[in-house]
């Protein structure tokens, strides 16, 4: 039954780069999820640190601009991490700087092997050239598609 489910939505769900898209995010989402676990932190919370480790003293706004989202949802996540001692702001003026505390820099280690944990599993499914042109192609379409809404 689920077989033939399958078969009749493929025509119009395989072509569809909406219905592909979220498919592929929510696969790619369960495995990150499973990675991250370790952490104690969900992907998302986890490439902002990486992010503040990698780049102390940035603005929100900038963050915001490097990881592509609202400012909105940046200080959700600066929100959870500070409240886990992970980050800490430091206001200059109306300016919120991000700086990463000791106890989020000591995570850093466990954060890079998730994301090598997360690259090997996807690329021993996909193979790692094919996980490659396949990341570079969806990023193409995005700045593409981006600049023209």
């Amino acid at each position: 039954m689920k077989e033939m489910n399958e078969k009749k939505q493929c025509p119009i769900m395989c072509s569809c780069l909406y219905f592909t898209s979220n498919k592929l995010n929510r696969i790619l989402n369960k495995m990150a999820e499973e990675e991250f676990i370790k952490t104690g932190l969900s992907p998302s919370h986890a490439l902002t640190l990486m992010n503040i480790n990698r780049q102390a003293g940035l603005s929100q706004k900038e963050l915001s601009e490097i990881m592509n989202i609202k400012p909105s949802t940046t200080t959700r996540f600066i929100d959870k991490l500070e409240g886990s001692g992970l980050v800490e702001r430091k206001l200059e003026g109306k300016l919120s700087y991000l700086y990463p505390t000791s106890k989020g820099i000591d995570l850093q280690t466990e954060i890079d092997k998730c994301w090598e944990g997360l690259n090997k599993r996807y690329s021993e499914i996909l193979g790692h050239e094919e996980g490659i042109k396949l990341t570079k192609a969806i990023d193409k379409a995005a700045t593409e598609l981006e600049k023209n809404i």
